[in-house]
């Protein structure tokens, strides 16, 4: 009765501090994702992403992470905007989860909101809240508790609002009633592997992330290398064709998070190559797309120019 209760408390204040799905599954080890996470990296696919290496055996079994850990509890929140940048040909364009404030700020105050509520209710619970701060295998625990699915891209796909939100979980020695995984609905759609300019999609459900454009403009510190000149499409940070073609993001509405609108300064911003440093740091002074530094956005605006 008291996994059940606790249960509902969970959700229900998840549903209450605005996120759009909450699944929960048991904190255990990931033995199917072990061998293919090991061929991943074999294969270089991480890039000069050295950190995917890291922590292997934290990453595949979170009561490393946690001790005592029972449950991964996962968080999902849509950022679909309402009002998009233009995103015609000629356009620079930048990812539409980069529009408003950092992710990363906004999802871990609710969460710990959460299980601040969580304390209050439950009594004292050993946890840990993770937003892409820890190595977390998030789209397979979505994927465990019910979400959604892994889709042909990578990237985790709901019936009811498609791909685009954020994920993020609490992890904790709370003992919950589980939610099982939903089947995978994309079909024969290939879609997305047709789409990527850049063939970073190498096989249905494997990406070699060191040809992803989100990869070359945001992970990438170096020069981006000259077979990918005339590829990007114009993506100066982060790309979205991949969810753009995705057939199931027509179920996509707005977001009415209000950290994540676009600000005004961003809306009004038109000419990105004479972009100075202070106007940058000014229009995003709180947003993901800090990431990339300035110099990071000048080397990507400058590596789109035609030859």
């Amino acid at each position: 009765m008291q996994k059940e209760k606790y249960t509902r408390f969970i959700k229900e204040k998840a549903k209450e501090l605005g996120f759009d799905f909450c699944g929960i599954s048991k904190a255990e080890f990931l033995e199917k994702e072990a061998p293919l996470l090991d061929i991943w990296l074999k294969k270089n696919y991480n890039g000069k992403m050295a950190y995917m290496a890291n922590h292997f055996d934290k990453r595949l079994d979170p009561r490393l992470l946690v001790e005592g850990a029972k449950s991964v509890i996962t968080f999902i929140l849509n950022y679909f905007p309402e009002e998009k940048k233009s995103e015609e040909k000629e356009d620079i364009k930048i990812s539409k989860y980069a529009y408003g404030t950092d992710y990363h700020f906004v999802i871990k105050d609710k969460l710990k909101e959460l299980f601040a509520a969580m304390t209050v209710e439950i009594g004292e619970i050993n946890g840990r809240v993770f937003v892409d701060s820890a190595p977390v295998m998030d789209k397979v625990w979505a994927k465990k508790s019910g979400v959604g699915w892994i889709g042909k891209h990578s990237n985790l796909i709901n019936r009811n609002i498609g791909s685009f939100f954020f994920i993020g979980e609490i992890i904790c020695d709370l003992e919950l009633e589980y939610d099982g995984p939903i089947k995978d609905y994309c079909g024969t759609c290939t879609a997305c592997l047709d789409a990527c300019p850049t063939d970073a999609i190498v096989d249905a459900y494997v990406v070699d992330g060191s040809k992803c454009i989100s990869y070359l403009t945001i992970e990438l510190k170096e020069q981006i290398p000259a077979e990918f000149k005339g590829k990007m499409e114009n993506w100066a940070f982060g790309c979205d064709i991949c969810q753009d073609v995705c057939p199931w993001n027509r179920f996509t509405k707005p977001h009415s998070i209000q950290e994540f609108k676009m600000n005004d300064d961003l809306k009004k911003l038109g000419d990105w190559e004479e972009i100075t440093e202070e106007i940058f740091n000014s229009v995003f002074k709180n947003s993901a797309l800090k990431r990339t530094k300035f110099e990071g956005l000048k080397r990507n605006i400058e590596f789109l120019k035609p030859i």
